[in-house]
């Protein structure tokens, strides 16, 4: 046991394991609040489930266009300044949060995070592809998804503790060691960028990227179907609050199955999915989030609740990981920067879509509805992805470069 992780360890440049380590970190930070942040702002403004989603797709909005031009400036001045400034962001964001009391006062630090978030993953993707060798990188996400989860495992579980008395406090703790890793990042951490990209901007731009039908066309499925995971993340505290009186600090206990499942079964499931081609693999991780969030409907008590997250987190385990890698490894080397913003910025567009399309659900025909409609979702982009992988393999023109 002892040789294979000393072999694993060699196997992997130091920077990686000090990225990961930050990650470590930076996730129990984070994770000691946003979990139940949605639960303290209704509570804050006293407004409806949809009209308080509207925060989450207005900051959402204004973080894409950030996002998107991210790309471009990983790849033209660096992938360490990107990440740096993403974590000075975010330290600002969780301390205004503190300090909010109306709505729009909860819109800005919301921006902020919704800008910075996609911004930092971008440049730290962009950096894994510069460390990794193509064959390493699915195994490289998932191992750094790992350490994110541990982190994200020990947050909630202080956090719940921590919230149940003072949500400034832990707005303040997460600000803290927000801005510890980004003064890390910007003392302990080399730049990364490829010399033949360095000093010079393609131009060509993000056009290169958009003539990548195969790319575009995944990246536009991608998004639909992430709609389902997120109207999970975004809403399922605040439903089980208003519907079944969960208490934070029980409610913390489904983010923590989540992030442990993460941390003890993300490598076993990479070890699957990295030997078998990643559309198909897609597929199957796509139906296993949609039956996940489908299930919520179907719960009234914890243990229901923990069971649709274990069902949920498997189709996590096989998306998350090997979307990375198929977007990273589809790049050419100066345009990794623009090719990682993409994928991000489909995340970013479903968490505007998420939060107001489950809040109408919810609101306007019934709680349960949401989840079911995010099951439906769901499945439209486990048909789609299906039948991209089928051109795929009929069409040399969709197959990812190397």
């Amino acid at each position: 046991m002892l040789q294979r992780l000393h072999s694993t360890f060699d196997a992997y440049p130091r920077q990686f394991w000090m990225i990961a380590c930050g990650v470590l970190v930076s996730s129990a930070g984070s994770s000691m609040v946003w979990p139940f942040q949605f639960i303290y702002i209704s509570r804050t403004l006293g407004l409806s489930l949809s009209t308080v989603a509207t925060l989450i797709t207005l900051s959402s909005g204004t973080g894409l266009a950030v996002s998107f031009f991210a790309g471009a400036i990983t790849d033209r001045f660096g992938r360490k300044p990107v990440m740096f400034a993403a974590q000075g962001a975010q330290a600002l964001a969780w301390f205004l949060m503190s300090q909010a009391g109306s709505y729009l006062g909860f819109l800005l630090p919301m921006t902020i995070l919704a800008a910075s978030s996609p911004v930092y993953s971008v440049g730290s993707d962009a950096m894994m592809a510069d460390l990794l060798a193509p064959g390493q990188r699915a195994s490289g996400y998932g191992i750094l998804r790992t350490f994110s989860n541990a982190g994200i495992a020990l947050g909630p579980a202080v956090g719940g503790f921590v919230v149940s008395r003072s949500y400034v406090a832990a707005f303040h703790g997460a600000a803290l060691v927000m801005l510890a890793y980004s003064l890390f990042l910007l003392f302990w951490v080399r730049e990364t960028r490829p010399m033949t990209a360095a000093g010079t901007e393609p131009q060509s731009g993000y056009r290169q990227v958009f003539r990548d039908r195969g790319f575009m066309v995944f990246a536009l499925i991608t998004t639909v179907g992430m709609i389902a995971p997120l109207i999970m993340w975004t809403l399922l505290a605040v439903y089980t609050k208003q519907n079944f009186q969960f208490p934070e600090h029980l409610y913390s206990w489904l983010p923590i199955t989540n992030a442990l499942m993460c941390v003890f079964v993300q490598v076993l499931v990479t070890r699957f999915t990295r030997r078998r081609r990643p559309l198909p693999m897609l597929t199957l991780g796509m139906l296993v989030y949609a039956l996940g969030v489908g299930s919520v409907a179907l719960m009234s008590g914890f243990w229901g609740f923990w069971l649709s997250m274990v069902i949920f987190t498997l189709g996590e385990l096989i998306v998350t990981p090997t979307g990375t890698a198929y977007a990273a490894n589809r790049a050419p080397a100066d345009f990794r920067g623009r090719y990682m913003s993409i994928y991000w910025m489909t995340w970013g567009l479903a968490r505007a879509v998420a939060p107001v399309v489950g809040g109408c659900l919810n609101d306007r025909i019934s709680p349960h509805a949401m989840w079911y409609g995010g099951m439906l979702i769901g499945l439209a982009s486990t048909l789609g992805l299906f039948l991209l992988a089928g051109n795929q393999a009929r069409s040399p023109v969709l197959e990812p470069s190397r």
